[in-house]
Order: structure tokens, then sequence, then C-alpha cells
């Protein structure tokens, strides 16, 4: 899949997440919020050329292959690998219980 350009899309709960994430982090330190953010982001833009970089998502039950994730400071984020899409589906603290999905 390399080379082919995805277009990427966040699922409403992932949004969600990551705007909860960035006020918490922006009440202690709003650059830290932004370094946070654009980490994400950047990581996010890549995998539109190169979807499979990361590793296969072990918390996805029965996962063929295209369900992955990255992470970024301390936060794990999982997203889906569609023939023409990357969906972001979920961001969480790497802190919190993992959930089988």
């Amino acid at each position: 899949m390399v080379g082919k350009k995805h277009k990427i899309f966040w699922d409403n709960e992932a949004k969600k997440n990551l705007k909860k994430v960035l006020i918490h982090i922006s009440k202690e330190s709003p650059q830290g919020a932004s370094i946070v953010k654009n980490k994400i982001f950047e990581t996010v833009k890549m995998l539109s050329a190169n979807p499979e970089m990361f590793e296969a998502d072990k918390l996805k039950k029965n996962n063929d292959g295209s369900y992955r994730v990255f992470f970024a400071f301390n936060y794990r984020i999982a997203y889906k690998i569609t023939d023409d899409a990357i969906l972001i589906l979920r961001l969480r603290h790497t802190s919190q219980e993992p959930i089988e999905y």
C-alpha cells in the first residue's frame, strides 16, 4: 500500500477524546498541549502515504491486519486501513486499562 494516498477520517469518539486530552494538558501547559497535538497530527499525516508503517493492533479481536496502532507520547492511537482511507478509531492514555474491541 506504500505510495497510494489514503484519505484520513476521524471517528467522532476519537475526536472527542483528542479534544478532552488537549484541554486537560493545556490546563497545566498550553505549549505541552500544542506539542502533543502536533505530534499526533504529524504522525497521522504520514499514515496517508504509508498506512502499514505501524504494528497490527493486538487488542483488536480477529484482526486481519487492517487495524493498526501507534503511540505518541503517552497516548495510544488505533486506526483501521481500508482500500482508500484510514479511520482513526480511538485515542487512549496508556495508563488506562486496555479494552479489546
